[in-house]
């Protein structure tokens, strides 16, 4: 399948039996067999469940708790919504369990605010965009690589539970865990200090990006 060029619209979709769990429109930054690198700002389109609307908006706890068991049991809707607050940008390589996003604080001066690992499936190219699987368990990183914690270890253990994590992906989490420890203890990939992504900027020109029609049918 091509590559996309840069300033294209491309969509990650979180899949699961064949269902879209979610979908994110981003701007592409670079394609390269390095990674699949895309960017998004405040106006991005997304499709995410109703019950992670319901609890940005409210701050329910036991709105976001309903989330893991209607996946499991394939029973959940989707509504849309809009990316706010921060920049995002999300590095993802081929044939690896988890991505790297960085985010930025767009209200003062673009500064680096911090890095999140997302373990995920590896990414499916599409033809807009890619497909993958969030696997729920996230490492959130400082901006200087100096500290790091664990993220959502209790959600991916009742995932588990719920056998919406299987345990061939269980395992192949726990070594992408040291994976991706390695790459931040070695300031590589992503993280390297040549790479630039900590002054990384959304161009000006970038209208927000927009889900295509029938984003929501997994071929």
């Amino acid at each position: 399948m091509e590559g996309f060029r840069p300033d294209e619209t491309a969509v990650r979709r979180d899949v699961f039996r064949r269902k879209v769990w979610s979908a994110h429109a981003f701007r592409v930054v670079e394609d390269t067999p390095e990674a699949l690198v895309l960017g998004c700002g405040p106006g991005a389109e997304l499709s995410v469940p109703t019950t992670w609307i319901e609890w940005l908006r409210t701050g329910d706890t036991a709105v976001r708790l309903r989330a893991l068991p209607n996946l499991a049991d394939g029973n959940w809707q989707l509504g849309q919504w809009t990316w706010r607050s921060t920049a995002h940008l999300q590095w993802v390589p081929p044939d690896t369990w988890f991505s790297v996003n960085a985010f930025y604080d767009v209200t003062g001066d673009h500064r680096l605010t911090h890095w999140y690992v997302n373990f995920q499936q590896p990414m499916r190219r599409t033809p807009i965009g890619f497909d993958t699987f969030d696997l729920l368990l996230d490492l959130v990183v400082a901006p200087d690589l100096s500290r790091w914690e664990w993220k959502d270890e209790d959600e991916y253990a009742h995932g588990r539970r719920l056998g919406v994590v299987s345990e061939a992906e269980h395992r192949s989490v726990k070594a992408a865990r040291e994976e991706a420890l390695a790459m931040i203890r070695a300031s590589s990939g992503p993280f390297a200090v040549d790479r630039g992504l900590p002054n990384w900027r959304s161009e000006p020109h970038w209208p927000a990006p927009a889900l295509p029609a029938g984003v929501l049918t997994v071929g």
